[in-house]
């Protein structure tokens, strides 16, 4: 069988293609997380009944429908691996916000709109009240995605919440590589960090 010198360029052209996109699809990424609550609200109190779960990020372990990438754990990071103390110290030093928990993994993408992640369980951030999914996905641009619930035993003050409350930070962001992104909600945030396992290098300050 001949191909012509169109079909022969157009298979040519598909053939770089390809290894690039496997490439893509199988890097792996660090991912650093520095959760934090509020000692005061943030702004007055809501009604914090009215929170909700609806476009809450669904767990990684579980299947993906149509042939759909799912991330995969590669393993958690040692804390001589953290970029975020900084962060964190100066959350502990200003005496309005205390970090809960300072975390960090290795893991590959989902692929764009599946909304797939890991529990907080499998991140191994074990805190009392803290449950949820973190996701990583990968379209045009890289987004990461958290939906959090933290059932405090003593909200902030100021937040008009009685005892054991439960907060829910709902969001899912295009994120840089090396650039901080805050996570804001009224009674707890996140300060998240994506970098490269390859090549990684210090975030900026």
């Amino acid at each position: 069988m001949k191909f012509s010198p169109i079909a022969l360029t157009t298979l040519a052209a598909c053939a770089a293609v390809l290894p690039a996109a496997s490439q893509q699809q199988s890097s792996t990424y660090n991912i650093e997380l520095v959760i934090f609550r509020a000692a005061t609200a943030q702004g007055g109190a809501e009604n914090w009944s009215a929170e909700t779960n609806a476009h809450s990020v669904s767990s990684g372990e579980e299947s993906a429908s149509g042939g759909n990438q799912m991330g995969r754990f590669v393993s958690a990071l040692p804390e001589s691996q953290f970029q975020l103390n900084d962060i964190a110290n100066k959350l502990r030093s200003t005496g309005v916000y205390a970090p809960v928990a300072h975390v960090a993994w290795s893991q590959t993408a989902s692929a764009w709109g599946t909304r797939a992640g890991f529990s907080v369980a499998k991140l191994g951030l074990n805190i009392e009240g803290l449950s949820g999914s973190v996701s990583l996905e990968r379209g045009q641009y890289l987004h990461l995605g958290m939906t959090l619930s933290y059932a405090m035993p003593n909200p902030p003050a100021g937040a008009g919440a009685a005892p054991g409350t439960t907060f829910t930070l709902n969001e899912n962001r295009r994120v840089r590589f090396y650039e901080r992104n805050y996570y804001d909600h009224p009674a707890f945030g996140v300060i998240a960090l994506v970098t490269p396992a390859q090549g990684a290098r210090p975030a900026g300050r």
